[in-house]
């Protein structure tokens, strides 16, 4: 397991007391994957929602596509339709800080007011807590990682979707580099990054391999505090 970070003195995982949502075809689908024995990838979406969310929600539940969507809180407020349609179909939901604050630069009650803040728009909207964190930019250090009450979730590959802003590259750059385990970094509000979707879900599969959220690819299995880029898989599966 890619191991960034260090683990905090608390251990429990974030959690809430929301009922259950519905399942999805989708949800109910990728619950049956055994990433330990399959090719899984988690494609992640972060600064949503925004403009395009919805039309990339579209596609992913036409392909019954799992994602993981790290939001931005001061978003959440003005989208909150977005996000209820987000939760109950199954994808999942991680906090990327109320407005995009390098976490490094932050003092320890600043991130706490970020977290909280993101936090609670997520929960009013979905009746559930955010299950994970991405520190905007990827910036973090030992000592802000240790105050944040969720995993920190990374990438392994970058598809460097706001500099090619070209569909068709986008794709490329996410096949030339994937394996199982990885974790594929994209950003919603860009519409060559939602028109790639379609296409490199198909290319995905066609080469074995299964698309999860960041929690099914880690089997749940993951330490608040700690930093993951990619997990870890079996050599034979490449």
């Amino acid at each position: 397991m890619a191991l960034l970070g260090a683990t905090s003195a608390a251990s429990c995982s974030a959690t809430t007391g929301a009922e259950p949502q519905a399942q999805s075809p989708s949800q109910s689908a990728s619950e049956q994957v055994d990433c330990s024995v399959q090719r899984c990838v988690a494609l992640t979406f972060d600064d949503g929602p925004d403009q395009f969310t919805d039309e990339l929600l579209d596609t992913l539940k036409a392909t019954e596509t799992p994602a993981t969507f790290f939001l931005i809180g001061s978003k959440v407020q003005k989208l909150p339709g977005t996000l209820q349609r987000m939760a109950a179909e199954g994808h999942q939901i991680g906090s990327h800080t109320w407005d995009h604050s390098d976490i490094t630069k932050l003092s320890a009650q600043q991130l706490k007011q970020q977290l909280d803040r993101t936090d609670a728009a997520i929960k009013k909207a979905t009746g559930q807590s955010p299950s994970v964190f991405r520190p905007p930019l990827g910036h973090h250090d030992k000592a802000h990682n240790q105050l944040v009450p969720y995993p920190l979730v990374l990438w392994d590959i970058h598809t460097h979707d706001g500099r090619l802003k070209n569909s068709e590259k986008i794709v490329k750059v996410t096949m030339d580099t994937v394996q199982p385990g990885s974790i594929v970094l994209m950003h919603d509000p860009r519409k060559t990054t939602v028109q790639a979707i379609p296409e490199m879900v198909s290319q995905l599969r066609a080469k074995g391999y299964t698309p999860v959220t960041v929690d099914q690819l880690f089997t749940g299995e993951m330490e608040n505090s700690v930093v993951y880029s990619s997990a870890p898989h079996d050599p034979a599966q490449q």
